[in-house]
């Protein structure tokens, strides 16, 4: 079993705080196996992590978390960007065409951009899998509404940090039954539902600083945009 952080956040986030290389330094510490970063319609610093991964005893594994019309899909295992704001199933076409693999995470908090909020079950069902364990989720609420909508249509299910700042890669990890140590290998036994997930929530504390941080980093990055 490979232990595997699929959910993270470097600086090129509008809400992340710390380069990849830190993100690598932490998973290294922890114990992982592999690491996706998954930046929010950015995947430039998704893919240096994949190439410096080896470095650091790690498997990288590319993607980002795309911004759909619905809300908020990982796609991992792909290359190029994927454009946001396109529906839900025209983004995991997009996903797929590249070979990708679309993991929908916390799809049951709107908050969040969850993407339950604009698409039926049914939809939600056409994912490759689900994320059912997300650190940074205050009540467990939704996770156990994943978990549930998961087990019952038979999706796969795969767990997250979703750590903005480097201390908190590893806080949720996604156990898979890979064939090989390759991000190939590794996005197949998800798909083909070799998975379990563990994990513990983000303390509340450094849930609220990530937040704080992002929104400070937002206004930075709207007044830099007005000024320029």
């Amino acid at each position: 079993m490979l232990s595997v952080e699929l959910h993270t956040h470097s600086s090129l986030s509008y809400d992340g705080r710390d380069p990849v290389e830190l993100l690598l330094e932490q998973a290294a510490a922890v114990g992982l196996d592999a690491l996706a970063v998954t930046d929010h319609d950015e995947i430039d610093a998704s893919l240096q992590a994949a190439e410096l991964a080896p470095e650091y005893g790690l498997i990288g594994i590319t993607g980002m978390e795309v911004t759909c019309a619905a809300g908020h899909v990982l796609a991992l295992g792909i290359t190029e960007a994927i454009p946001k704001g396109l529906p839900f199933d025209e983004t995991l076409d997009r996903i797929h065409e590249q070979g990708g693999t679309a993991v929908v995470p916390h799809p049951f908090q709107e908050s969040r951009s969850g993407v339950l909020e604009h698409i039926s079950k049914d939809e939600l069902a056409t994912a490759d899998a689900i994320e059912v364990y997300n650190s940074r989720l205050l009540t467990g609420r939704s996770n156990r509404q994943a978990e549930r909508f998961a087990r019952r249509r038979g999706l796969p299910m795969t767990a997250g940090s979703d750590a903005h700042i480097a201390e908190m890669v590893g806080q949720a990890v996604t156990n898979v039954d890979a064939d090989d140590r390759t991000q190939e290998a590794i996005l197949e036994a998800i798909k083909a539902g070799r998975t379990t997930v563990e994990g513990e929530r983000t303390p509340w504390r450094i849930s609220f600083r990530q937040a704080a941080g992002g929104a400070k980093r937002r206004v930075k990055n709207r007044l830099r945009g007005f000024l320029s």
